[in-house]
């Protein structure tokens, strides 16, 4: 069966961006960053984005080009049979955060009905904290709105890769640039926003800790969608003759660029309404919905913006079931429809768990985390890194020759950056991935 394709080259580099930006880079990396010191974590991240972020992604894109086939597939021919574990581990990796990931895709489609309903619409701390925190730790209500983001997941993943994925990412990644960049300059204009902004872009190297770099490599990692095997299907749909150096540079600019601005619409309004920058994963929940009380129409950019953090969360959603769901195309032959619905039926029961820690399940824990706090930090801070050095110890090493040739394709010049990448694979991205890891055990 002939193996799907891009449409365009456009096509393929905004269907990467918006798996890269999703809610890591407009749910997560504003709370993290806030939980880190801000400026100086900023600098830190923006490091490893530019240099190990680009040189891995690079890598699996030219990997699943040369193979030709989805993570598990592409580490069995290209290293062999024993390889193929690292790429079980990505489809892994893929649906683990998926699971959980879900759930708070289900919460942003939660929050478009209460911006419809205007439940949310107020500048008091307190009553936001109080309607978030009600509505997670609630039994049933985020299960019902996690079924309902997974059903999406799916529909658009059985649509294919050009009908489906490639179409929703030209219409919807520019929407959503342009909403930040609206919400960003009335944020600015409040009382107080200037010193969330300093706070932001001011770096404070006192507040470095080993935590810090570990948290900005695996935030490196998840935002960039890298280690879960997403990279490698995207890059085995590519046509041979487009840039894979050039498209991975597009990709890696424009999450970085949706990541500052994401800082720069949360943070702001943070201080401007004396919230904790330190609050957590309902930090974008609480804050933004007191940025629409004070908003001439707030309650209409309430829907909106809520509207398009469930697109960044679709785009992103879609490549992790796109992997998942590949894998059971390529290794069990099994027809789209089915591999997708069964591989979301499981994804959404392990959701469960993780929904309901964050509830009436809360003591339970394991290595002292909840279900929905263990799975992000298996996957984000163990799994993708340890993915990472193995993918640039085959690359580096193995396959290099099949890598570079690649690489090489439509790009000028790329003799003066290809031995960097090959030593940034064999010894740098290992050595510096691997210390990370394990000091984040």
């Amino acid at each position: 069966m002939a193996r799907s394709q891009w449409g365009s080259r456009l096509g393929f580099i905004l269907a990467a961006a918006g798996s890269a930006i999703g809610l890591g880079a407009i749910w997560k990396f504003p709370y993290v960053a806030s939980q880190n010191g801000g400026g100086a974590f900023l600098l830190i991240f923006i490091g490893f984005v530019f240099t190990l972020g680009i040189v891995m992604m690079m890598a699996e894109m030219a990997l699943g080009r040369a193979a030709h086939s989805s993570a598990v597939g592409a580490f069995r021919k290209m290293g062999g049979k024993h390889w193929a574990l690292v790429g079980y581990m990505g489809v892994l990796v893929g649906f683990l955060i998926l699971s959980f990931y879900s759930v708070v895709g289900g919460w942003t489609i939660a929050y478009i009905a209460k911006s419809i309903g205007g439940e949310i619409i107020s500048s008091d701390a307190k009553v936001l904290g109080g309607i978030f925190t009600g509505f997670i730790s609630s039994p049933s209500e985020p299960l019902f709105y996690h079924a309902a983001f997974m059903a999406l997941t799916v529909g658009v993943v059985l649509g294919g890769v050009q009908k489906g994925i490639e179409n929703l990412s030209k219409f919807l990644m520019p929407a959503l640039f342009v909403m930040m960049l609206v919400l960003i300059v009335r944020g600015l204009f409040l009382p107080g926003a200037l010193d969330g902004v300093a706070y932001f872009l001011d770096p404070d190297f006192s507040k470095v800790s080993a935590k810090t770099i570990i948290d900005a490599l695996g935030l490196a990692f998840f935002s960039l969608s890298l280690g879960m095997g997403a990279m490698i299907t995207y890059g085995s749909y590519v046509e041979k003759d487009t840039s894979i150096p050039g498209s991975a540079a597009w990709v890696v600019l424009l999450t970085t660029v949706v990541c500052l601005l994401a800082g720069l619409m949360v943070l702001p309004a943070v201080f401007a309404f004396g919230f904790d920058p330190s609050a957590g994963p309902g930090l974008t929940f609480i804050t933004m919905p007191a940025v629409f009380a004070k908003m001439v129409g707030g309650q209409l950019f309430a829907v909106v913006f809520f509207v398009l953090l469930l697109v960044a969360a679709l785009t992103s959603a879609v490549s992790l079931m796109e992997v998942v769901t590949s894998f059971m195309i390529d290794e069990f032959h099994m027809r789209r429809v089915q591999a997708a619905l069964l591989m979301a039926s499981l994804m959404f029961v392990l959701g469960v768990p993780a929904s309901l820690s964050l509830g009436i399940w809360s003591e339970y824990t394991l290595f002292g985390k909840g279900v929905f706090d263990l799975l992000d930090y298996a996957t984000s801070n163990v799994l993708m890194p340890l993915g990472g050095v193995l993918l640039a110890l085959l690359a580096g090493w193995k396959i290099w020759p099949q890598i570079e040739v690649q690489l090489a394709v439509g790009t000028r010049s790329s003799a003066l950056w290809l031995p960097a990448m090959k030593l940034t694979c064999r010894y740098i991205a290992p050595a510096l991935i691997g210390f990370v890891l394990v000091n984040g055990l």
